[in-house]
């Protein structure tokens, strides 16, 4: 008898999805990342209507992931390591609301793991600034065009600028 796969998933968003992908993609017990828009009004957005601002939606990675090897918690680290979570609507050179640091929680008890981890990302003495990193329910995510996914892979890139 065969033990069933358990799974979860995170949605993330910490400035340009390409960079933000990379880094999750290639984390053991990362099992798939999606690249893509969520956290907008617009039923459908594309990369063209979300970088002119007017969408609301952020570029954000959906991460599926085997929590017997990595969890939430552990996920939701890496996230504020590799970004700036005290910048509005800005990662490095890129501005706007499609590149505010955001967690977009599946669950109550994710929303519960991320409200504390943003607290003690706060506390931390790490930053300057105070963190301003959004966390709500995850609505509906909407894939980004396919020569989006894995982006930076495709090119033999190994990072952007996160």
């Amino acid at each position: 008898m065969s033990e069933t796969l358990v799974t979860d998933t995170a949605i993330f968003a910490a400035g340009c999805f390409w960079g933000v992908e990379e880094t999750f993609r290639i984390l053991p017990g990362v099992l798939s990342t999606e690249v893509g828009y969520i956290g907008g009004h617009t039923e459908f957005p594309t990369y063209e209507t979300v970088c002119n601002g007017d969408t609301g939606h952020a570029e954000a990675i959906k991460i599926i992931f085997d929590p017997s090897q990595i969890s939430y918690a552990e996920l939701l680290k890496i996230f504020f390591a590799n970004h700036n979570p005290t910048t509005k609507d800005q990662q490095g050179p890129d501005f706007g609301s499609q590149y505010r640091s955001a967690i977009f929680c599946t669950t109550p008890e994710q929303e519960k793991i991320a409200k504390a981890a943003k607290e003690k990302e706060d506390a931390s003495g790490t930053w300057n600034h105070p963190v301003v990193t959004e966390i709500s329910p995850a609505g509906p995510f909407t894939s980004a065009e396919t020569y989006h996914q894995k982006y930076l892979q495709k090119r033999g890139m190994g990072s952007c600028h996160i």
